[in-house]
């Protein structure tokens, strides 16, 4: 099946007449010939009921887990997502569905995919976004006492303010030249007299 046509198979399988289950739509992502895939989004309350209907040898016959994450969309929430594959008839399938910023929660795949459950950890921990009935959301990459889910645009990240920047160089400028551009703070990332070691030498001066 082409991308275009898995697409068009799930839209058509996930199709009811109950306005308050949301829009299910489909499009084609980028990467050129024997890349594209089919990008389908889920309102949240129907992500483990697509990825089933996924699944399934008599509708699009996705066996395979790929992998799962999320994309910090600001204000608009999170993007939870999942890259399906068919062993047997050789298409993919980005599955994506968007959760609130706050109490961000999405159903588990663990029980249609169990190889999910490393990927739904990682996501919990990194993003903050919970995954109803997952076996054991515990900690995997970060120490248990660690504060906070690093991959949010808020989240600060310390080694980026106690020491400069080391962004590529525009051409021309080099170590030794004289013209250089102010330098640029990361996203999120406040003044180092705002936090960070500069800001307790500037609180200890009289």
């Amino acid at each position: 099946m082409t991308p275009e046509e898995v697409g068009e198979r799930l839209v058509a399988l996930l199709a009811t007449d109950d306005p308050e289950t949301g829009p299910v739509t489909a499009e084609i992502s980028g990467g050129g010939p024997g890349h594209a895939r089919a990008v389908v989004d889920v309102p949240a309350a129907r992500w483990w009921f697509a990825a089933e209907t996924a699944r399934d040898a008599g509708a699009l016959g996705c066996d395979f887990f790929d992998w799962l994450s999320a994309v910090d969309e600001v204000d608009g929430g999170f993007s939870v997502l999942a890259h399906l594959w068919s062993t047997r008839r050789r298409h993919g399938l980005l599955l994506r569905t968007r959760v609130p910023r706050e109490h961000p929660e999405v159903e588990s795949l663990v029980d249609l995919y169990p190889g999910a459950a490393w990927h739904e950890r990682e996501t919990y921990e990194m993003f903050g976004i919970s995954f109803a009935r997952h076996p054991g959301l515990r900690p995997l990459l970060l120490p248990p006492e660690f504060e906070g889910h690093p991959l949010r645009k808020e989240f600060v990240l310390a080694a980026r303010v106690a020491k400069p920047w080391p962004g590529a160089k525009e051409p021309g400028e080099s170590e030794g030249g004289t013209a250089k551009r102010a330098p640029m703070r990361p996203p999120g990332v406040p003044a180092p007299n705002e936090w960070g070691p500069q800001k307790s030498e500037k609180e200890e001066k009289p």
